[in-house]
């Protein structure tokens, strides 16, 4: 049977980099960018021989952000993969977006390229909330670039948002979700801002100059997001991840499911057979390694058979297929049900609403 795997493509520019962001994403590097997409071409030619014998079922470019890129480098790139892999025919192929990145011609240029779902980072419709983000684009440019991106022709579109910044209230958060809905996408990501050290945000808050998230609200705005999504009929399917039916992404539950997964690009990480590995980070390095014909690689680690158990616990548990209850200790598994964080249903054990809510200390309860 032919191994299903993911394939990651990482793209680092960003048009600015948010105070909040602590991802391998730079701005300024736009002189690196036809040199940074001929090397993923030169690692995809490397990889590919180790990659034979796997059918990928997702392509996904994330970044940064990957529409930063001119569509016809991006086109140029799918094309490529495309023929050094054997990526499925219907295979989902995901580009991250910014609004301020795209536009009618840009979105249909992505859709002519066979990339068939695009996940866009809107964050809120809050102009105070993108103010306090950092972010450049407003309400009205996401509201734009949804509507091009259905006006291309796109029928699987995410939105991102982030709750719980500075500022935002229970009531902003509600109108932000209520655009949402209205909006109709297939799927929502909703993540509770956090406090990343490092991070322009994180100096802020350790310094005092900006408080740290209030967690008795952003755990009413998660049960908000729960509750007022799951009346526009969409499944919560992972921890910070809901989508209408048969609408989830592929790419994402080839994680939480422990599927294969290869990473090009500069800090872009890799897994299979209990080996993860990852790239060099600096871009400026990839490119020079990738080009060469080296090996980009920054580091790796063998994982062993507890250590690969412990993941798929942990990994499936995130989300609402669960796992077999065999897997953790009847115990750790009572205690979580009796205090209405899961549920056993046909041998499977799920997390509750609230167990989501707290999956941290689920994480918690079920390690070693």
């Amino acid at each position: 049977m032919t191994e299903r795997a993911g394939l990651y493509v990482h793209v680092p520019f960003c048009l600015t980099r948010c105070g909040y962001c602590d991802f391998n994403a730079h701005a300024g590097l736009d002189h690196l960018k036809s040199p940074y997409v001929g090397a993923l071409m030169r690692e995809a030619d490397t990889a590919s021989g180790e990659w034979a014998d796997v059918s990928f079922a997702s392509i996904f470019l994330g970044g940064g952000t990957p529409t930063t890129l001119p569509p016809g480098e991006i086109a140029r790139l799918v094309r490529h993969l495309r023929g050094r892999f054997r990526v499925d025919a219907e295979a989902e192929v995901t580009s991250e977006a910014n609004p301020d990145t795209v536009d009618a011609s840009s979105l249909a240029a992505l859709r002519e390229a066979a990339v068939t779902r695009v996940s866009m980072g809107v964050q809120s419709f809050d102009p105070a909330v993108l103010a306090s983000l950092e972010r450049i684009h407003s309400g009205d440019s996401a509201r734009r670039a949804y509507a091009h991106a259905r006006e291309a022709g796109f029928d699987d579109v995410n939105l991102d948002f982030i709750y719980g910044a500075r500022g935002e209230t229970i009531e902003s958060w509600r109108r932000t979700l209520e655009e949402a809905v209205t909006l109709r996408p297939e799927h929502l990501s909703c993540y509770a801002l956090t406090i990343e050290p490092g991070t322009p945000l994180g100096a802020k808050v350790a310094s005092g100059e900006v408080p740290p998230p209030d967690p008795d609200l952003q755990a009413a705005m998660f049960e908000l997001a729960c509750e007022m999504l799951a009346e526009a009929g969409y499944r919560h399917y992972e921890v910070s991840n809901w989508a209408l039916p048969g609408r989830e992404c592929i790419h994402n539950l080839g994680y939480w499911e422990g599927r294969p997964y290869l990473g090009l690009g500069a800090g872009a990480h890799s897994y299979r057979n209990r080996r993860r590995w990852w790239n060099v980070r600096p871009p400026a390095r990839y490119i020079e390694l990738a080009r060469a014909g080296s090996s980009p690689l920054g580091g790796g680690e063998r994982l062993s058979e507890a250590d690969e158990r412990l993941e798929r616990v942990l990994l499936g548990v995130r989300s609402a297929q669960g796992l077999p209850a065999g897997e953790v200790s009847a115990d750790a598994a009572g205690e979580l049900v009796d205090r209405g964080l899961a549920r056993l249903e046909r041998d499977r054990l799920t997390l509750t609403e609230r167990g989501m809510l707290l999956a941290n200390e689920v994480v918690l309860a079920l390690s070693p």
